[in-house]
């Protein structure tokens, strides 16, 4: 996802000069090189300063620029919350955040390192648009709508080797909702890169006999309801999986616009049930772990079906 999206990036602001790409240390090395090579003009480094990096794009966004800041996910959603929320999103700033290492995509530096509680506490933010891409064109085509929104952005990104599932060129709908495959006997929605695990679980489980409808959610705030209604409709449980806890992020987003729109079904969430991840290694290992691989997903919902 890193490089599509810095392929992206470099290509607006060749287009336009007031797009800035901020770094804080952000171990990236090759891809930083290149952009300041590219655009000495539009790069800034502010070595371990996550917050300084925040608040001085708060004010770069009010002299005209649109900064893109780039740095580890937990370092941004985390350490930097406070002035996520007085210097951008209370003063509604053109600042767009991209947050590389979600979920569990670097497992092999621990539950330090693991972004599992963003969505929960970022989409509480007023005004704040959050975008959760799960292939390379996805990421890069966040980027672009990113670029195209006037206010701030979160951007959940995974890391290196997501699998792709859509066709170039790709566009992200308006409501961010893609059923990417069909499925008669239930339906899980999903968002972010645990998408593989949940295509590969379909596959499994068509294996036994149950048909399984995917939904990719790559915009979770605003969240659009209407394909929740049609599914509410015709599922009697709709499954909510995700490289995350499951308080606060897509299974309650799910739930709460059940609730609150009056929709009769019920949400069985897979994700991080209250807890942090446990052991190191690849992505793939600590999803399997942590009960989050294709094998476990597809158990999951052949138990609770």
């Amino acid at each position: 996802m890193q490089r599509v999206c810095m392929g992206k990036l470099m290509e607006l602001a060749q287009q336009d000069s007031r797009v800035l790409y901020l770094t804080a240390d952000s171990g990236e090395g090759g891809l930083d090189r290149i952009f300041r090579m590219n655009f000495p003009g539009q790069s800034l480094e502010f070595g371990i300063a996550e917050n300084g990096m925040i608040a001085a794009a708060a004010g770069l966004s009010m002299a005209g620029k649109i900064p893109f800041v780039y740095t580890a996910a937990p370092f941004l959603a985390y350490r930097s919350y406070e002035f996520i929320r007085n210097d951008i999103c209370l003063q509604d700033m053109n600042v767009k955040i991209l947050a590389p290492g979600s979920g569990l995509s670097v497992g092999q530096l621990g539950p330090t390192h693991h972004t599992t509680e963003d969505l929960s506490a970022l989409r509480t933010l007023p005004g704040l648009l959050v975008l959760s891409p799960a292939t390379p064109l996805q990421a890069a085509e966040a980027v672009r709508t990113a670029y195209g929104h006037s206010g701030p952005v979160y951007i959940r990104l995974g890391m290196t080797g997501e699998k792709e599932f859509y066709d170039d060129p790709y566009r992200m709908t308006v409501s961010g909702n893609d059923t990417l495959r069909g499925g008669k006997d239930a339906v899980a929605y999903t968002t972010g890169s645990i998408l593989e695990e949940v295509m590969e679980a379909a596959e499994l489980l068509g294996g036994d006999g149950i048909s399984l409808k995917v939904v990719n959610v790559s915009i979770l705030k605003p969240f659009a309801s209407e394909a929740l209604r049609e599914d509410a409709a015709r599922f009697k449980v709709i499954f909510a999986v995700e490289e995350h806890n499951i308080h606060g992020g897509l299974g309650s987003i799910l739930a709460e616009t059940a609730a609150y729109r009056g929709f009769p079904l019920r949400v069985y969430p897979i994700g991080l049930s209250d807890t942090f991840a446990e052991g190191y290694g690849t992505q793939k290992e600590v999803r399997k772990e942590n009960g989050l691989d294709a094998a476990s997903i597809r158990r999951k919902i052949r138990e609770a079906l």
